[in-house]
């Protein structure tokens, strides 16, 4: 009768978590036709450029070739980390990934009698699981920064424009008095300008470090200036009015998703507050969850669902604000 009652939860767990993905699949696809009118609209401020064919703006594609070790590039491709940005990252990545081997390890310690033999084959999956949403949320954190101080990096740089400071001591100004955040980035390309670096290559480069469309388009605009002239602060300074209307709209998703994101904080922590205060009242309550197999299953499943519950929260309120 237990098992009866075990196979039900599996069931109604299974049932919820499609459901639940089949919202995430209907919001993303919302999400990806919404980044698509996006970047077109993004794409209308070069529309004046258009009368140039062969211009060398390579700056505005994604990292293709990089140049690392083979085996470096493999794990880095397994495990999700960006082995040439490691100033994403709080602690080395090799740090990282031992830890999170270690939660994988206690997570099928929880959930090795609901799965049984299958138990030790789920701690890769876990893992690799886990490793890419915490570098994930890195380098997410890292862009959302970079992308909030950029559109005051550009009005520093529109207003030196504009007194007749040249291109490359703007660029140096906006290095000295951005944040730290910013002004790394901006150090490095006036640094590769200054050993005879073309601007275009330095450009491109530091695009590529940032990972933003919004440095791209940077990087493409002077590029276009370099090789076609063209008064640089006007579109500067279209440029820097786009990006604040998207921090804007970043901000204001943020702001109406908050509800969202305060619900799965209290999902996360309640059971775990709860089965606390139970343990402190009524040991002998709630170490059966512990001690019985019929309880550490129970226990496995409740883990599971919260976890997806969690995830499916997540990944729904990224979608959106993608």
């Amino acid at each position: 009768m237990e098992h009866a009652h075990l196979r039900y939860f599996l069931v109604v767990g299974a049932s919820v978590s499609f459901v639940l993905m089949c919202v995430s699949a209907m919001l993303l696809s919302q999400a990806q036709k919404h980044a698509e009118r996006r970047d077109k609209r993004l794409a209308s401020i070069g529309d004046a450029h258009q009368r140039i064919i062969t211009l060398e703006i390579s700056a505005i594609g994604e990292r293709t070739a990089v140049e690392k070790r083979p085996a470096l590039a493999k794990i880095s491709w397994i495990f999700g980390f960006d082995p040439e940005r490691p100033q994403l990252y709080p602690l080395r990545w090799w740090m990282i990934v031992i830890g999170l081997l270690v939660l994988a390890r206690l997570a099928e310690f929880l959930i090795a009698d609901l799965l049984g033999r299958f138990a030790m084959a789920s701690i890769p999956v876990l893992w690799l699981v886990m490793c890419h949403q915490v570098f994930a949320y890195f380098d997410n954190r890292h862009k959302q920064r970079l992308l909030f101080e950029f559109p005051d990096a550009l009005a520093m740089l529109v207003r030196a424009i504009r007194v007749g400071i040249p291109v490359s001591e703007a660029l140096r100004n906006v290095a000295r008095a951005s944040p730290p955040l910013t002004a790394a980035g901006f150090s490095r390309l006036v640094e590769q300008v200054s050993i005879g670096v073309p601007m275009d290559e330095a450009l491109q480069e530091m695009a590529r470090d940032s990972g933003l469309t919004e440095y791209r388009f940077f990087a493409t605009t002077l590029t276009l200036q370099n090789q076609t002239g063209g008064t640089l602060s006007d579109t500067l300074e279209s440029l820097a009015d786009v990006i604040r209307r998207r921090v804007a709209l970043k901000a204001k998703g943020k702001a109406m998703t908050s509800e969202a994101r305060s619900s799965s904080a209290v999902l996360a922590v309640m059971p775990l507050a709860t089965g606390l205060m139970l343990y402190l009242i009524s040991p002998k309550y709630i170490i059966v969850l512990f001690t019985t197999t019929q309880g550490k299953s129970m226990l496995g499943l409740a883990v599971i669902m919260l976890s997806l519950g969690i995830l499916s929260i997540h990944t729904i309120i990224q979608k959106v604000l993608a």
